[in-house]
C-alpha cells in the first residue's frame, strides 16, 4: 500500500499518520509526506523531531526504525508536480488533511481562505487524479455552515449559504468540486468531517493535542489576562459545540479508508453545551469575573469594561458565531458502527483538556 499524506506536521494529520502506521504497519510499502521547511527547520528535520517527540504513541516510539525506512518526506514546493518524486508510481490513497485554518469573518480574508482551502485542493487533485486510486478529503464537520438540527453524513448538496465564516464554506466548496469530479473522472472520493479536535481521550499522552486552537484560544485569552475587569459573554442556553477527541478521530479516517462510504460526519453524539463548557474552561484557568448575556454586544452598544472590549475585538470576532449557533442533533448511527465512541464525561473532558494546555503554558508542539 502506497499513501501519500498532507498536513502530516499538523495536530490531525500527525496522528493519522501514527493510526495508518499502528492499524496497517505490515500492509504499508511507502508513506509519502510533503510537508513544508519552517524557518531554517528543513522538511526532514521537521518529520524527525516529530517522531523523536515522547508525545507520540508507544507503538511508534518502539519501531521508530523500521517507521522510518516507509516514510519518505517530500519538500511541499514540490507537491504539484508528482512526477519529480514519484516517477512512474501509483498511489493508491491520497489523504489531503492539510488545510488553512482561518475563522475570519473579514470579507479582505475570502480571497486567501478559499485559495489556500479550495484552489489547492483543486491543485492537488487536478495534480494527481490519473496517479491514485483514491482521494480522501479531510474537511470539517461545520462546512454545511450554521443550520441546526439533525444533522446527517451527506449534506454536500445543501446550499444554505449561512456560513458562520469563509473558512467554512471553502471547504464546501471543496467538497462538491470533489464530488463532481468524482462522478467525471470515475475516481472514488471520500469526504470525512471531523468537529472541533480535543485532547487525546484513549491514548498516551491522555488529553495531549500539538496545537492549541478554537475552544483553547478561548482559554488561553482569559488564562493570560491580567485585568481584574468583569466581562460578559455572549452566548444562548441552548448552544452546543461539538468536540471530538483528535485520536479518536484519527482512528475513524483510518478504519473507513478502505470502504466505499462517501461521507462521513467524526462528531460526538452530543454537544458540549455552550454555558457549562464555558463555565469549566474559566474554571480551569482561574478566571471568574464574568456573567453570561442573550445580546450581541458589539461598538455600538457599548462595553462594559476595557476587558470586554478587547475581547471583542479579538478572537471574540472569530468565536462569536459559535458561540452562538442554533442547536445541532448529529446522526452518529454509522460512526458508531465503525468505531463506538469512549464513554465519558464532556464537561470533566472539556476541563481536564484545558488544564492540560493549561500546564503546558498552551505551548504548540515544534514539529
Amino acid at each position: 500500500m502506497k499513501i501519500i499524506l498532507t498536513g502530516a506536521t499538523g495536530t490531525l494529520g500527525s496522528r493519522i499518520l501514527f493510526s495508518l502506521l499502528e492499524q496497517k504497519f505490515d500492509q504499508i510499502d511507502s508513506v509519502y509526506l510533503p510537508v513544508r521547511g519552517k524557518a531554517a527547520t528543513h522538511p526532514e528535520t521537521r518529520i524527525r523531531n516529530m517522531l523523536s517527540s515522547q508525545n507520540i504513541p508507544e507503538f511508534i516510539q518502539n519501531n521508530r526504525s523500521a517507521i522510518a525506512h516507509k516514510i519518505k518526506v517530500i519538500d511541499a514546493k514540490n507537491i504539484l508536480e508528482p512526477t519529480s518524486y514519484l516517477q512512474d508510481e501509483n498511489i493508491d490513497y491520497f489523504i489531503h488533511s492539510a488545510g488553512y485554518v482561518n475563522l475570519s469573518t473579514d470579507p479582505a480574508a475570502k480571497k486567501e481562505v478559499f485559495k489556500e482551502n479550495f484552489e489547492f485542493t483543486k491543485d492537488i487533485f487536478k495534480a494527481y487524479s490519473n496517479r491514485i486510486n483514491k482521494f480522501v478529503y479531510i474537511s470539517t464537520a461545520f462546512s454545511f455552515g450554521d443550520i441546526g438540527g439533525i444533522v446527517k453524513n451527506d449534506y454536500v448538496d445543501n446550499d444554505t449559504g449561512n456560513y458562520r465564516n469563509h473558512y467554512e464554506a471553502a471547504k464546501h466548496a471543496s467538497e462538491k468540486y470533489l464530488l463532481e469530479k468524482s462522478k467525471t473522472e470515475n475516481l472514488p472520493v471520500q469526504i470525512l468531517r471531523p468537529s472541533v479536535l480535543g485532547g487525546n481521550i484513549e491514548e498516551a499522552p491522555n488529553f495531549f493535542i500539538s496545537k492549541y486552537m478554537v475552544f483553547y484560544l478561548f482559554a488561553k485569552f482569559f488564562y493570560n489576562n491580567k485585568s481584574k475587569d468583569g466581562i460578559r459573554i455572549a452566548t444562548d442556553s441552548a448552544t452546543g459545540l461539538n468536540i471530538i477527541p483528535t485520536d479518536y478521530a484519527a482512528n475513524v479516517i483510518v478504519k473507513v479508508l478502505e470502504t466505499n462510504i462517501q461521507q462521513l460526519n467524526i462528531v460526538h453524539a452530543e454537544e458540549t453545551n455552550m454555558m457549562k463548557g464555558i463555565v469549566q474552561v474559566l474554571d480551569a484557568v482561574g478566571f471568574s469575573n464574568f456573567s453570561f448575556t442573550d445580546e450581541q454586544i458589539t461598538t455600538a452598544t457599548g462595553f462594559a469594561s476595557k476587558l470586554e472590549e478587547f475581547y471583542y475585538e479579538t478572537i471574540g470576532v472569530h468565536l462569536h458565531p459559535y458561540l452562538n449557533s442554533k442547536p445541532s442533533e448529529w446522526d452518529t448511527t454509522l460512526l458508531e458502527s465503525i468505531l463506538p465512541m469512549p464513554k465519558y464525561n464532556l464537561e470533566d473532558y472539556l476541563m481536564q483538556t484545558v488544564s492540560f494546555a493549561k500546564a503546558a503554558n498552551f505551548r504548540n508542539q515544534k514539529w
